[in-house]
């Protein structure tokens, strides 16, 4: 027999602000995908300003764009819409990719704008990378939840 473990501090407090999330009508999918982009946002910045000093800072951002993306794919299939039925997990991944690649467009559209035409946003990547991220957010839930975690 299988024991179910405590979700923890953590998992608690994740838990009982998606509860309130939802009393407002806010769907608690929708919380845990904002909560999985928030760790993306953080593996986009990380090899952002890993790679920044060594390679162009237009292939930075889209190699932090591709990580991330991998990433937040893994914790979407595993926490966000863990309730869902999965089929094969590289089909999805690739299917996940293609998806947001529409977010994509938005998300680093605004992100190459705002390094070409910001010097702040050149000097700390950090704030076209917020910025990208918000654009993309809308587009990447809903062709997630429609076609990729369905």
């Amino acid at each position: 027999m299988i024991e179910k473990t405590s979700p923890g501090w953590l998992g608690t407090q994740w838990n009982r602000l998606i509860a309130v999330a939802a009393q407002l009508n806010i769907s608690a999918d929708f919380i845990r995908f904002g909560v999985v982009g928030s760790m993306g946002f953080c593996w986009d910045t990380a090899t952002v300003y890993a790679l920044k000093s060594f390679i162009n800072l237009y292939i930075a951002g889209a190699a932090g764009f591709f990580v991330a993306a991998s990433a937040n794919w893994a914790a979407n299939r595993f926490w966000t819409f863990a309730h869902k039925d999965h089929g094969a997990m590289h089909v999805q991944w690739m299917r996940f990719l293609a998806t947001n690649t529409v977010g994509f467009v938005f998300n680093r559209g605004v992100f190459f704008i705002l390094i070409t035409v910001s010097l702040s946003c050149r000097q700390q990547p950090v704030y076209a990378i917020i910025a990208g991220s918000f654009a993309g957010l809308g587009f990447n839930y809903f062709l997630s939840k429609r076609y990729v975690f369905t």
